[in-house]
């Protein structure tokens, strides 16, 4: 004990104020700077990308039905699909999955997440932010999305490489994460001013009214009729009231001039014209909400928003502890495996893959053994933390490579395991945000951007 105490000379060389940050940061769980690091922004090696999509799988995809197969295991574990060989020898994915069959070359598979969150709420919250939930108490309502959350990854980048060029750091579509009234955590801006939550679109890509509907501007104004800046004041000042009464703990001159920056920004109002991509491109992605969301996405980085997230769905659209076979081979896998592998072709196509990291994942994946809920002639899979599949590509990836190998029925990773802290320091190492950086959170304690390290077997050759 004694050996592992500071001498009194260090202790009396920490302020009072030193000493408070770091107790209250250590008593939420959250990572300490030290005091004689800097806290400023600083350039790292592992700088690649210029833009992140996000995919995420809400629910949790089942690792044994899609990139980690146990053809070898009893029938109760395997499951009711086989596995088909790729372009990469050993790389073997789901036969729902043919089209990312043939660009196994074009991403690489980390079979060794893991971690030990297996409700929703938590769970969500680290996928999202790269850190554990900071208070956790029984019950849905209460680990709901509060301010005192970790921030999403764009809101954490924005807060450090701010901007006003009219283009937004973040985006988060179609949907927001939400169960009827409660907004799950993980997606906002937490412990930072509102000012830096994401841009959330509501609406569905595929949808006809997309565009003129995304702005939810008052009625019979449209993004045509925005370009002129005065105009566009006269409108917010009518609806003044309204959005103050929208406005959550943000100074209506902040949120007033943020949403006519991105109102009057041609690059923005230009990727929402997704009508304007050829039929062949919009038919490659699916004239589905996965496809058009991920063409979107690539329209938003295009267009310069350095992290967009694409919902793969709603809440628990992969919590598929009833009709897991059924729904996965009628709807999801499908539909997910001509998304994201028209969008992979076209990130190559158009130059974009080398400097935009396509990240897949979902909170945790779906236990080993097969069961049926009571009542139910369905099976399904539950929730599994403890090892599950993510997938990454461009951004200075090296494609077509597995990285660690779970166990015989899927259940514990038998080699390094990764965690969403992990994750999350990879993802912003690669857009050059150093690990150590600093956040304030809303009492101006120092908290570190990142508490992984970085999957650096993604970057081996």
């Amino acid at each position: 004990m004694a050996a592992n105490r500071q001498p009194s000379s260090l202790r009396l060389m920490l302020s009072r104020r030193d000493w408070l940050n770091s107790s209250g940061a250590a008593a939420f769980g959250w990572p300490l700077l030290s005091t004689m690091s800097a806290s400023a922004v600083q350039p790292v090696s592992w700088s690649r990308a210029k833009s992140v999509i996000l995919i995420y799988l809400p629910g949790g995809l089942a690792q044994h039905d899609s990139f980690d197969l146990k053809p070898e295991a009893p029938v109760e574990i395997r499951g009711e699909f086989q596995p088909i060989a790729s372009e990469v020898p050993g790389m073997d994915v789901c036969e729902l999955l043919p089209k990312l069959a043939r660009r196994t070359t074009q991403f690489a598979l980390v079979r060794t997440m893991s971690h030990k969150e297996n409700n929703h709420f938590p769970a969500t919250h680290y996928a999202l932010t790269g850190h554990v939930m900071p208070r956790q108490l029984p019950g849905d309502a209460v680990n709901a999305a509060s301010r005192h959350d970790w921030p999403s990854y764009g809101s954490a980048y924005d807060s450090l490489q701010p901007r006003n060029d009219g283009i937004p750091n973040s985006v988060s579509l179609p949907n927001s994460l939400a169960g009827g009234a409660i907004l799950w955590p993980g997606q906002n801006s937490g412990f930072l001013s509102a000012r830096h939550d994401p841009w959330q679109v509501n609406r569905d890509p595929n949808q006809k009214a997309f565009r003129d509907e995304t702005l939810e501007m008052p009625a019979g104004i449209t993004i045509e009729r925005v370009s002129q800046r005065r105009r566009l004041l006269e409108q917010f000042e009518v609806n003044r009231e309204q959005l103050l009464r929208t406005a959550q703990s943000e100074s209506f001159d902040d949120l007033h001039q943020s949403a006519i920056t991105l109102l009057t920004s041609g690059r923005m109002a230009q990727a929402f014209q997704i009508e304007q991509e050829a039929d062949r491109i919009r038919d490659d992605y699916g004239r589905h909400t996965f496809g058009q969301s991920l063409l979107l996405a690539r329209r938003l980085v295009q267009a310069g928003v350095k992290i967009v997230q694409a919902n793969m769905g709603p809440v628990q659209t992969w919590d598929t502890h009833e009709k897991n076979f059924v729904r996965l081979r009628d709807e999801l896998l499908p539909q997910l495996d001509q998304a994201l592998s028209a969008l992979l072709d076209d990130l190559a196509a158009t130059g974009l893959l080398d400097e935009t990291m396509v990240v897949m994942t979902g909170e945790f994946g779906r236990t080993p053994a097969i069961s049926t809920l009571p009542g139910s002639q369905f099976a399904g899979r539950n929730h599994w933390a403890h090892v599950y599949t993510a997938l990454f590509a461009g951004g200075g990836v090296q494609h077509g490579q597995v990285i660690g190998r779970s166990d015989a029925i899927g259940a514990y990773p038998m080699t390094r395991s990764f965690s969403p802290d992990d994750l999350g320091t990879t993802l912003f190492e690669a857009l050059g945000l150093a690990a150590t950086s600093e956040l304030r959170d809303q009492f101006g304690r120092p908290l570190q951007l990142g508490s992984g390290r970085v999957i650096e077997e993604l970057y081996r050759t």
